[in-house]
């Protein structure tokens, strides 16, 4: 009985359901996670900007992402990236082993509302998975651009329009390795090809994103 009752404060509420869970993602929950993860992860590695993607933006996974960044339950940054990592890790998209990884960057005042970046989450436990070197400052995000889900293709476009330049570590010294970004969400890929370009124009080579979720079907 002991035993029974003092297991009980080892058990934290699952952040999507609630129930009590030895783990921070409760058992039903990895579940219905598993069955938002896309067979084929690298099916969108291809074209001017390749993506990688661990599942689609629906269901569990729409919630956990929803959880993650507006009820600010940021240790589900830890199973999801190290899941997004694994993954990376089992469809082996790059023939070359070293690349480094930046996430894509929040706007201070957004970040500092919110009190942490995302991607920056993820992409740390991403990194500590697949062993890839980190760097998070690598961009910058200079205008505070609007939700981009409002918008339409061409709009988001606009908005993200000279929104980052290149971060202090960067600015310092240009990376040896090509880099690959890291976000939350990939949608249309607008934020995703605004950031790489500013990379690019600096000689800065980018090799694709690896995003948790993708509402593509087919990747423009």
């Amino acid at each position: 009985m002991f035993q029974s009752f003092f297991s009980l404060f080892l058990k934290s509420p699952c952040p999507l359901c609630h129930r009590l869970s030895d783990n921070i993602i409760c058992h039903d929950c990895q579940a219905r996670l598993k069955s938002c993860q896309l067979r084929k992860p690298k099916r969108f590695w291809r074209g001017e900007l390749p993506l990688f993607a661990w599942g689609s933006y629906q269901g569990t996974l729409k919630r956990a992402i929803a959880s993650l960044k507006y009820e600010r339950h940021i240790q589900l940054a830890q199973p999801l990236g190290y899941s997004l990592g694994q993954a990376w890790l089992n469809a082996a998209p790059l023939k070359q082993s070293k690349v480094l990884v930046i996430p894509i960057p929040m706007h201070p005042e957004k970040e500092m509302e919110r009190g942490f970046n995302q991607a920056e989450l993820l992409g740390k436990s991403f990194c500590r998975i697949t062993g890839l070197p980190w760097q998070a400052s690598g961009l910058e995000r200079v205008r505070n651009t609007l939700p981009m889900f409002s918008l339409n293709p061409n709009q988001r476009q606009q908005n993200i329009a000279s929104a980052f330049r290149l971060g202090k570590s960067f600015r310092r010294r240009l990376p040896r390795l090509p880099v690959l970004l890291v976000d939350d969400i990939y949608t249309t890929g607008a934020t995703a090809k605004a950031a790489a370009q500013t990379l690019e124009k600096q000689g800065i080579r980018v090799i694709g994103i690896v995003a948790l979720a993708t509402s593509s079907q087919d990747k423009k």
